[in-house]
């Protein structure tokens, strides 16, 4: 078992223990798939988070990949889903969006500062998966969406360095 794979199962058990949300749970079920899962944790009272929708990135990368399965969740926004805000941009009604909101506090000492054990420290944050396995990570802010097609498209393959030469040392 890879170390990522064995760090992943960890913090899936981690989470189980101290009482994922629902929003986390439903998170959780989903990014085991073989699939690609977008995880894009938001609040619709961010202006990074609103610059992102109007800039029109969010619908067209979802709809150029119908097989990914994107889940937006509203955090430290005090159980609200942002549905209204994400209709707005058309994002809403797409067959692989799922729209999700934890029920925690938007400030203060109960804001939470993981989700399904991974850390979060600024909004928004995007996670990319596939089988139950992180494969990026862009926790810091606005994402470019060529980046985010592009670590999209890395993410369908296998990665393997099998049969390369190695390294003199």
């Amino acid at each position: 078992m890879s170390i990522l794979r064995l760090a992943v199962a960890t913090l899936f058990a981690f989470t189980s223990l101290r009482g994922a949300s629902p929003a986390e749970e439903q998170v959780l079920a989903g990014i085991k798939s073989s699939d690609i899962s977008i995880v894009h944790l938001w609040a619709p009272w961010c202006s990074n988070c609103q610059a992102e929708l109007k800039t029109g990135g969010w619908l067209s990368t979802i709809k150029a990949n119908p097989h990914v399965k994107f889940y937006f969740v509203s955090v430290w926004d005090d159980g609200q889903d942002g549905r209204a805000m994400l209709q707005r941009f058309q994002i809403a009604d797409q067959p692989n969006v799922n729209i999700l909101a934890d029920p925690g506090p938007r400030r203060g000492d109960g804001k939470i500062k993981q989700f399904t054990s991974l850390p979060l420290s600024w909004i928004p944050t995007t996670w990319i998966f596939k089988g139950g396995d992180l494969r990026y990570a862009l926790n810091y802010g606005e994402v470019r969406f060529p980046l985010l097609q592009q670590l999209i498209d890395d993410s369908k393959s296998e990665w393997s360095h099998t049969g390369e030469p190695k390294l003199q040392q």
